[in-house]
């Protein structure tokens, strides 16, 4: 789930960077990238990908 939102904000970010719109200090295309490279790190290390299925072993 984190990888998808992380596509959004590099798209979003994307956007703002081909489009040129002019935004705040807080809202530009570099800190919408790195937002995004937070959630894809997050993404890669396992934090919230779900409920994971632990395997039984059987005797």
């Amino acid at each position: 789930m984190l990888g998808i939102a992380a596509a959004v904000l590099f798209f979003i970010a994307f956007l703002i960077n081909a489009a040129e719109i002019d935004t705040n200090d807080t809202f530009s295309s570099g800190n919408v990238m790195l937002l995004g490279l937070t959630l894809l790190a997050l993404h890669v290390a396992g934090i919230g990908s779900g409920w994971a299925s632990r395997a039984r072993s059987r005797r």
